[in-house]
């Protein structure tokens, strides 16, 4: 795919899809259907994505409360070889070898790394870890799992011995017991990371998130959805598991007893077909699990990735599309409570107005995130308590502190400054002011 952009032919119009955003759907018919509490089909989702609305957004009778949640991002490891074209998080596995020549800015923690730096975080006030990692070949399930792939002869399975690099990143359940520091709520283990666990087995995707959930593993996030129609995956990451897999590993995820997120990541090769594709499949996974507590909509960030450099694609969304997917959003999902506005994406004014465009939470604090910072993105990677207070009462709503799960929620007391966080094991409401330094010098 690289060779055929590199050419510097331009940008391709047409990549040839099946599917295309064509309907005999009327704009009117759509919304009518949406404001009756009717279900929407997939024509109906083309519909409002491609018509828009003179209206400023479309109100879909949302709450008036905004939340937010006090939340660390560690990503273990940036070390992976799936060569997906939106991304620039990785770095080429074999550069971390021991042997390589090779200079990289990426990374790798050991489990006990990770601890002290979850550690670190629960003392500040801090409930939620989130942990999305590059596809490291040293990483395994468990003990079992290394056994078995150690012992296998197999050339497809994109292992190598922990031995080879630099730092062992140990095992995917050693890092889940690892980052299960004094209560802290663990959300990791994406689909696309628990196929990477079960590689060279026969395991059920219920047995990997079986063991996962006993190390300490509390909810999963429900990235590496990208867009779940295959002919797009063919394009973006042709070397990730396919749209039915993916489905598959967040049911399975739910049949445990772990709650899910969902994401959509679009503005790329896609169209308004696909999306609305997509999005009935995640309504399709929800109705028959339940476990989906929130929809996170994810405007693709170009500047830095392969689709960009290669000329496969000239920029990411419109203002216009990212308004119009989160409301269509919010719309179609009638069974998914929850959908959020990413500040990290769409930065704090444009991430504001998703508030007006149906989206009715507002991440987290984080306190450290490099996915997006290096696909480009440079709206930050902190927020506190007493900002959250200010932007969402700026725009007429009522913050409020909530848990990953939703079931605890704290209305914020406007008066009772400087805010911070309530609802963690060791948070007493001090604010988190030290991270902005501590980020700074990471």
């Amino acid at each position: 795919m690289a060779d055929r952009f590199e050419t510097g032919e331009g940008v391709p119009d047409d990549y040839e899809f099946e599917h295309r955003p064509e309907t005999d759907q009327s704009f009117e018919n759509a919304l009518a259907k949406a404001r009756d509490g009717d279900r929407l089909t997939v024509a109906d989702g083309v519909e409002l994505l491609t018509t828009g609305t003179d209206a400023d957004g479309v109100d879909a009778g949302r709450k008036e409360e905004v939340t937010f949640v006090a939340n660390l991002n560690n990503n273990v490891t940036t070390a992976c070889n799936t060569g997906c074209l939106f991304c620039n998080f990785k770095d080429t596995a074999e550069n971390f070898e021991t042997d390589s020549d090779e200079a990289h800015s990426g990374f790798t923690k050991t489990p006990a790394g990770s601890r002290e730096i979850v550690r670190d975080a629960v003392e500040m006030g801090v409930y939620e870890v989130t942990s999305v990692s590059g596809l490291h070949p040293g990483f395994a399930l468990d003990q079992e799992h290394r056994e078995i792939l150690e012992a296998s002869d197999r050339g497809d399975l994109n292992y190598k011995s922990p031995a080879r690099y630099d730092t062992d990143p140990g095992t995917y359940c050693e890092q889940m017991a690892a980052m299960s520091v004094d209560g802290v709520h663990l959300h990791s283990m994406t689909p696309e990371e628990a196929y990477h666990a079960r590689r060279g087995t026969d395991w059920s995707y219920e047995e990997v998130y079986g063991r996962l959930a006993d190390a300490g593993l509390d909810s999963v996030p429900g990235t590496a959805a990208e867009i779940l129609v295959d002919e797009v995956r063919d394009v973006i990451c042709p070397g990730k598991m396919t749209s039915g897999e993916w489905l598959t590993a967040m049911e399975a995820a739910a049949n445990v007893g772990l709650d899910t997120t969902a994401t959509i990541m679009y503005g790329h090769v896609e169209n308004e077909m696909h999306r609305a594709m997509h999005l009935k499949r995640v309504r399709d996974l929800q109705d028959r699990t339940g476990n989906i507590t929130e929809f996170v909509p994810l405007s693709f960030v170009h500047e830095t990735t392969p689709l960009y450099e290669y000329g496969m694609v000239d920029g990411g969304a419109s203002d216009a599309a990212d308004e119009l997917m989160v409301a269509v959003s919010r719309l179609f999902l009638d069974n998914v409570e929850h959908v959020q506005s990413s500040w990290v994406k769409f930065g704090d004014a444009k991430g504001l107005k998703m508030l007006n465009c149906g989206a009715d939470d507002f991440m987290g604090t984080i306190l450290s995130e490099e996915i997006t910072k290096r696909a480009g993105g440079d709206y930050g990677e902190f927020r506190s308590f007493d900002e959250y207070v200010d932007m969402i009462t700026a725009v007429g709503r009522t913050p409020v502190e909530r848990s990953t799960d939703y079931r605890q929620r704290r209305v914020i007391d406007l008066d009772d400054r400087p805010h911070g966080p309530e609802l963690g094991p060791k948070a007493d409401g001090t604010p988190i002011l030290e991270a902005r330094s501590r980020v700074a010098d990471d």
